[in-house]
């Protein structure tokens, strides 16, 4: 595997970090003050940048398709997002957000020219935001043959009945459609029960019940939404690929938006390991600087190495994709899906205790990145399921292994 850079990426490369130190870094503190004082109201610094980092053809940059992202592959997009994922307020500024970008995938790849024409367009310009509703608090969810939500048929529309909720993005105000999984046919076997529908969130019976919080995060003006829908009526024209179709959807959605989380964890990792590296030789303790402590020194190198091995794991899960596609490169997605918010969570602990009582305050960026990433471990499947899809694939080669040595 070749990870040198290619030419176009190194260009974007550049531009997006010179953004980042541009309007990015010296802006996080307006954009937590905005926060604060407007709470679930879009901030105007986004709002400015946005329109800045469009103008710089910065915009879009997960999507591969040329007419309108970056045509860039998985492996050239692996650094830039990984730059993105530097800061809590970068990935909106590109139009990177999850889970626009998943759903914005869907859209690309699923839609129908009229779909694509009415969601499709105005969220790669920025003008709205999605949310996606999958899970629900009355199943364990990572079973996604558990989901109850009903979408029956009803002449030219269908009817949805659910209580969902981890729909990140609904607390937005610009947040205007959802796509809803449920299911359409509870017979049928079960993978074809389920199937995707576009649910745009002004409609009757759609109510935002409350707004989660993450370790006491709520990440306004995004946040974690409970939704329930009682009776909606949905045009049936907004039905994605056709019933039964659910879960090929969630296979397409959720490749590239597992990978996409992993790259960022890299970039809040690597921002960990800085800030604990400028700390420690700034602060004295017992005589001389933290830095100058075995056990800090043996954090910092420990931080090295699991970052330089996650990105190595994510780059190679970024080329299989490419090259031989999802399917194949399930394994890989599997282990860094495990492994990439792990290793940024044990960088980002040892930052934390490397900058004492500030480091769990909200005068760093460490914990609330904390919380950020350990829900990773969960929002796309938890690391036990992941863990299970890896040791089934290694079963699977070692018994093809032994009846290939038992033939001969």
């Amino acid at each position: 595997m070749d990870f040198e850079l290619s030419a176009k990426t190194k260009v974007l490369q550049n531009r997006l970090q010179a953004f980042m130190d541009s309007h990015i870094y010296p802006n996080e503190y307006r954009f937590h003050e905005e926060v604060e004082a407007t709470r679930w109201k879009p901030t105007r610094i986004i709002e400015e940048l946005k329109t800045k980092a469009r103008a710089e053809g910065l915009w879009n940059l997960f999507l591969p398709q040329d007419e309108d992202g970056a045509g860039l592959t998985n492996l050239e997009y692996a650094p830039l997002c990984e730059i993105i994922g530097r800061s809590h307020m970068a990935p909106e500024v590109f139009n990177c957000s999850a889970p626009d970008t998943g759903n914005m995938e869907v859209l690309a790849r699923y839609g129908t020219p009229e779909q694509k024409a009415k969601w499709l367009n105005p969220l790669l310009a920025g003008e709205i935001r999605s949310c996606f509703a999958m899970t629900e608090p009355d199943v364990a969810s990572s079973d996604a043959t558990n989901i109850g939500a009903r979408i029956v048929r009803d002449g030219d529309h269908y009817v949805i009945n659910a209580r969902k909720w981890w729909s990140s993005g609904a607390g937005d105000p610009r947040c205007k459609i959802s796509i809803f999984m449920g299911k359409t046919d509870p017979a049928a076997p079960a993978h074809k029960q389920q199937s995707m529908i576009l649910v745009p969130l002004d409609l009757p019976g759609v109510k935002i019940v409350r707004l989660l919080t993450v370790f006491g995060y709520d990440h306004a003006p995004h946040g974690h939404a409970e939704i329930h829908f009682d009776n909606v009526r949905v045009p049936a024209g907004n039905i994605l690929l056709g019933e039964g179709r659910g879960f090929e959807i969630a296979q397409g959605r959720l490749g590239p938006g597992r990978i996409h989380h992993c790259m960022r964890c890299i970039g809040v990792a690597e921002r960990a390991l800085e800030t604990m590296c400028h700390r420690v030789k700034t602060r004295v303790a017992f005589g001389k600087p933290l830095a100058e402590q075995g056990t800090i020194r043996a954090d910092i190198a420990a931080s090295r190495m699991e970052i330089e091995q996650a990105r190595l794991l994510t780059l190679k899960a970024a080329h299989m994709m490419d090259t031989v596609g999802n399917k194949s490169a399930r394994a890989e997605i599997a282990m860094i899906k495990v492994v990439a918010p792990n290793v940024a969570l044990r960088v980002l602990d040892r930052a934390i205790q490397a900058h004492g009582g500030a480091g769990v305050s909200q005068d760093t960026f460490l914990a609330s990145a904390w919380a950020a990433v350990r829900t990773l471990r969960l929002a796309d499947g938890p690391d036990e399921v992941h863990i299970e899809s890896i040791a089934k694939s290694e079963l699977a080669k070692s018994t093809q292994s032994a009846s290939s040595a038992a033939s001969h």
